[in-house]
């Protein structure tokens, strides 16, 4: 059996002898000219999937599995290319991931209902076809995750990804379906359009042959599909604070905080975006940052980098309101620092400064290895401010503590879909951790961390003084 080394060299080889800029010889499978033709193809193709069993879906499954751990490589090179924006060896990882810890269908229940009156059984059963909006942030990890999940629900998908992404969400489309082919499937269980715009998005939105919308991306896109009248699961924004109590192992906090803040250039949701420290043990922490990659600016430094990072704009009530500048999102530590004059080595992989709480940095989504620190005089202090940090976006938060009290006190207060205590943000989604992974965390609808038996609806079967043996 080939491993994990030989793929990638494989695939390194492969690279070489490529270029990933020019369009593919082949078209691609799945791939369409426009919202219309993607979505009638699907329908087509799903009169043939619906009637698969749990087991051809799985085998489905089992196959897009294997093609992601093998094309893994390819795929998180041509996601920076595309994008701009993240590291290509987290992207791999990532990619594994995705493979590895994506529940299929057993992740659907049949549950039984017996007693003197008969039997029910309640099963989990497709919507049908699914619209999927995808980002620029996480693009083939959350196409391939959604596919898995979706496909093992016996649902089909049509994609409109980020169109920043449009080149490598197309790739993951065209491997689901070479996996699907391999598994003796129909082909175009799974879409998309080569040019995704806001006009295909609403295209796919109002087509009745949609029967539920799942989103990953900003507010913007969660409020237009949950204001479309169907089933919608929406994953929206998150601005995850991270709290260091005096309890906290400080040395392994320090380290923590960087790996997760900088996984792929601190692109994932549920990154730390903000930290909060009381004052006895800040010096600690920082201390030990810089130990693991972090490069600290002074406050003159930051507020240049503020100018850099973070562009003015006005709303629609006439008011100036600070904003990311995209053009840094995802972006290298070297690279942001070279803006403000800054030459670092490639071992520094995080800025690190300190703030006030209402500074913008602690108060927007940055989405780029910089890390705002605000010093608290208690622990109480700090956690009133992560709450208000957090926006009541309900998505992720962090602590370090060996106070149970603490974390308790915490996980009540903030109220998120996932909150991680003494490890790096990354662990919330399955990685060096339990529990499976998803790059879709639905927070606003509540489906929380999605999988298989999220994008099902249950359907009850009576039978009525029979089959109870008892």
């Amino acid at each position: 059996m080939i491993d994990e080394k030989q793929i990638s060299e494989i695939v390194r080889k492969v690279m070489s002898d490529m270029d990933i800029h020019s369009k593919p010889a082949r078209k691609q499978l799945g791939v369409f000219d426009t919202m219309e033709e993607a979505i009638d193809a699907c329908n087509r193709a799903y009169e043939t999937f619906r009637y698969y069993n749990k087991e051809q879906r799985e085998n489905i499954i089992k196959e897009i599995r294997k093609l992601t751990h093998a094309e893994a490589e390819t795929m998180a090179k041509l996601a920076v290319e595309d994008t701009k924006m993240g590291n290509v060896y987290h992207k791999i990882l990532k990619h594994h991931l995705v493979a590895d810890k994506t529940p299929g269908t057993e992740d659907l229940e049949t549950k039984a209902l017996s007693g003197d009156r008969g039997l029910t059984l309640i099963e989990m059963a497709p919507y049908g076809i699914i619209g999927a909006i995808t980002p620029s942030t996480n693009p083939s990890c959350t196409v391939i995750c959604n596919s898995i999940g979706m496909l093992a629900g016996g649902n089909a998908v049509v994609f409109n990804p980020h169109p920043h992404a449009k080149r490598i969400s197309a790739y993951a489309v065209d491997l689901v379906n070479r996996a699907v082919l391999a598994a003796g499937g129909p082909e175009n269980i799974v879409v998309t359009v080569e040019n995704p715009t806001m006009e295909t998005s609403n295209i796919m939105v109002n087509h009745p042959s949609i029967k539920m919308l799942v989103a990953t991306g900003g507010p913007g896109v969660v409020k237009m599909l949950l204001s479309s009248g169907k089933k919608a699961i929406g994953a929206g924004a998150g601005n995850p604070p991270v709290v260091v109590d005096d309890t906290a192992d400080i040395e392994k906090a320090a380290k923590d905080i960087i790996d997760g803040c900088t996984f792929d250039n601190n692109l994932p949701c549920i990154a730390e975006k903000e930290c909060f420290a009381m004052s006895s043990i800040a010096d600690k922490l920082i201390d030990g940052m810089q130990k693991n990659g972090a490069y600290f600016i002074n406050s003159q430094q930051t507020a240049e980098l503020e100018k850099v990072v973070l562009v003015d704009t006005t709303d629609k009530q006439g008011r100036t309101k600070k904003v990311i500048n995209k053009d840094y999102v995802g972006r290298d530590a070297k690279k942001i620092l070279a803006q403000i004059g800054i030459t670092v080595g490639d071992d520094i992989r995080c800025v690190i400064c300190e703030t006030e709480f209402s500074h913008p940095f602690v108060q927007t989504e940055l989405m780029m290895p910089i890390l705002p620190i605000v010093r608290c005089n208690n622990f109480e202090e700090a956690m009133e401010m992560a709450v208000k940090a957090e926006h009541g976006n309900r998505h992720t938060a962090h602590l370090h503590s060996k106070n149970v009290d603490h974390m308790t006190a915490y996980a009540k207060a903030v109220c998120t879909t996932i909150f991680v205590k003494n490890a790096p943000s990354y662990a919330g989604i399955g990685f060096n951790s339990e529990g499976h992974t998803t790059f879709t965390i639905a927070g606003p609808t509540g489906e929380g961390i999605t999988s298989a038996r999220s994008f099902t609806r249950q359907r009850r079967c009576v039978l009525v003084d029979s089959l109870s043996i008892i």
